[in-house]
């Protein structure tokens, strides 16, 4: 792993239907943060404005889910979410995380990739001592260039604000991502699993049908379209190449299959923990994964 990319900064689940998104995974036992709306830059050097979109995040301390909503179709659209939701709704974007945007976008850009270059963003959250603005520094991959899904790398400017320690608390125990499941259509295969070599330093490996890379604090799995019922059986498929699934680490999977099942979600053995299908959680397959916390002994 580079030293500007350090891991998984948040993935994000796309959808015109924010209280539908946001009820699935109330169910599922993550807390919420509160939503907020987004103020977003359309090119480097601009003010943000007030976008189309807003959020809640199951924050983990260091990475985070985010559920973002179209709320208001009439408001601008610097960052073409809507063009991605006409697309598909469903797990759309992927953010790596940098301790310098503008570092990562040089060497980017130095490799060949198309960026937008560094972009800002801010959204106002309320903290217990008050209401306070998010700022984070962002740059995109062109969407052309990455058929798999939306692709970004993110810097937190104010993590103190978004990974507020009242949000860190889950009733199933959820306390990290553990890795993001990509397919990939046997043709681009190649060339997408090359890019994230690329921007992530990282050797590729194989385990089985799947081949891995691996990050500091997490891991980019990579299955060919063909052999994706070996690890998703009869899971939809949205597009050639898409964005299929993350793994969700819990302190005690069983308490957290409870909980999804309890409110009447069904889940599927997988390993030490278990899965949640796309069709119940919006468009992401889910893994969940017994893991101890970092540090814990």
């Amino acid at each position: 792993m580079t030293n500007d990319i350090t891991g998984i900064h948040h993935t994000g689940i796309l959808t015109r239907d924010l209280d539908g998104l946001e009820r699935a995974y109330l169910s599922l036992g993550f807390t919420l943060s509160p939503r907020s709306r987004h103020l977003l830059a359309a090119r480097p050097g601009e003010a943000p404005v007030p976008g189309c979109t807003a959020n809640r995040c199951a924050l983990f301390g260091g990475s985070y889910i985010e559920l973002l909503g179209i709320v208001d179709e009439s408001a601008p659209d610097p960052w073409h979410t809507r063009a991605m939701a006409d697309a598909y709704e469903g797990f759309r974007l992927l953010n790596l995380d940098t301790r310098d945007a503008g570092a990562t976008d040089r060497r980017l850009t130095d490799a060949g990739l198309r960026t937008t270059g560094v972009l800002d963003l801010e959204r106002d959250v309320a903290t217990e001592e008050g209401p306070r603005t998010v700022r984070a520094r962002a740059v995109h991959i062109d969407p052309r260039s990455t058929p798999e899904g939306y692709l970004g790398i993110a810097q937190h400017l104010t993590r103190r604000y978004v990974h507020q320690p009242r949000h860190l608390r889950h009733a199933n125990g959820a306390h990290g991502l553990g890795d993001v499941l990509i397919v990939a259509d046997d043709p681009e295969f190649g060339a997408i699993t090359d890019r994230y070599a690329g921007i992530l330093r990282s050797a590729p490996r194989r385990e089985g049908a799947v081949t891995v890379l691996d990050a500091t604090a997490a891991r980019l799995r990579f299955v060919r379209a063909s052999d994706r019922e070996e690890v998703l059986p009869g899971e939809p498929a949205p597009a050639a190449s898409y964005l299929a699934a993350m793994t969700v680490l819990v302190d005690d999977a069983e308490r957290a299959r409870g909980i999804a099942e309890g409110n009447g979600v069904p889940t599927r053995p997988a390993g030490d923990g278990f899965f949640v299908s796309a069709r119940y959680a919006y468009g992401a397959g889910l893994f969940f994964t017994p893991a101890p916390r970092p540090g814990a002994a």
